[in-house]
């Protein structure tokens, strides 16, 4: 499941970078390299999808390992976004919660040694 998630939030941002900004609260108009971060946002995403869609075993929990370490550092991106105000409260909660919500799904993928399948 969380592989799956990785995979459209990835293809959405690196395809739809202001349209997948746009949905998570932010004004990519006003900031014209939002674009670019977004893109390098997504394929870390692409990459993480692809790398336990195409492992199994310790190398699978191992890509998991990494996502989740890469959603708690979302999170703190997120706090420290809405806490100094670069990016709109809502937004920084959006993205943050939804970090939360992917660091979860790969911590439960990985107590219960499902695969990371969509």
């Amino acid at each position: 499941m969380i592989s799956g998630l990785r995979a459209q939030i990835g293809a959405s941002a690196w395809l739809a970078p202001n349209l997948t900004g746009k949905l998570f609260g932010l004004d990519p108009a006003s900031n014209p390299q939002a674009a670019f971060l977004a893109r390098l946002f997504g394929v870390r995403d692409l990459a993480l999808a692809a790398g336990t869609l195409g492992s199994n075993g310790d190398a699978r929990a191992q890509w998991l390992r990494l996502g989740v370490a890469c959603d708690l550092a979302d999170v703190a991106a997120a706090y420290l976004a809405g806490r100094n105000g670069t990016v709109p409260k809502h937004a920084a909660i959006l993205a943050g919660g939804t970090a939360i919500a992917a660091a979860g799904m790969g911590v439960a993928a990985l107590s219960q040694g499902e695969p990371a399948t969509v």
